[in-house]
């Protein structure tokens, strides 16, 4: 919605548009009339009062401000409503801020192993020589890798020997743990130390 403050006439006259509600209103509004070098005191009647070294005679919602006090005159009397004597310059700022950098260690946590964990036994195993299969070769023949003569002539006598063999474990073992799941850890705390400082501001 556009808004109006002032209107002109065909004869190029301004007129400004009075708000009779809002003087109303404003009518009775607290009006700050400055600082007075008179004494003032809660409930007080003195009227009038110096503002500026001049007389000035208070009406109903004047306020003025005494040694960090404010007042508020009702026609009458005079009322204390606020206390600016225990603020410090940083009342008056609308922001204040302060850059701190801290100085310190952190101590690093200690872990350790709280349970090792489960293991479980395996048998190693190492390689053996062995054999992997026997064979044969007929009168004539190429005689075979690691051939056994199992007849001999001596004289007019043929002997004949007989062929076994040995069972063993085709390889042998040795017994290693390892691991089969991860360890529980713990850990403490990181500590921090310093020296305190204080940021102050007023």
């Amino acid at each position: 919605m556009a808004d109006i403050s002032k209107i002109q006439m065909p004869s190029g006259t301004i007129y400004n548009i009075k708000d009779e509600v809002a003087r109303q209103t404003l009518a009775g509004a607290i009006k700050v009339k400055g600082t007075t070098t008179t004494a003032l005191t809660d409930e007080a009647t003195t009227n009038p009062i110096t503002i500026n070294n001049e007389s000035y005679t208070a009406t109903a919602n004047d306020a003025v401000f005494y040694n960090k006090k404010e007042y508020v005159f009702d026609g009458t009397k005079w009322h204390e409503f606020g206390d600016m004597s225990g603020l410090g310059s940083l009342a008056t700022k609308n922001s204040a801020s302060a850059t701190y950098t801290p100085a310190g260690n952190v101590a690093a946590p200690e872990i350790s192993v709280a349970s090792a964990g489960s293991t479980t036994t395996i048998h190693n195993p190492t390689k053996a020589t062995v054999a992997t299969a026997v064979t044969t070769a007929a009168p004539g023949a190429t005689a075979p890798d690691n051939a056994v003569t199992y007849y001999s002539v001596s004289g007019e006598t043929l002997t004949f020997y007989q062929l076994g063999y040995n069972t063993g474990d085709s390889i042998t073992t040795s017994d290693v743990t390892v691991k089969t799941g991860d360890a529980s850890y713990s850990a403490s705390a990181p500590a921090f130390t310093g020296t305190a400082a204080t940021i102050t501001s007023n």
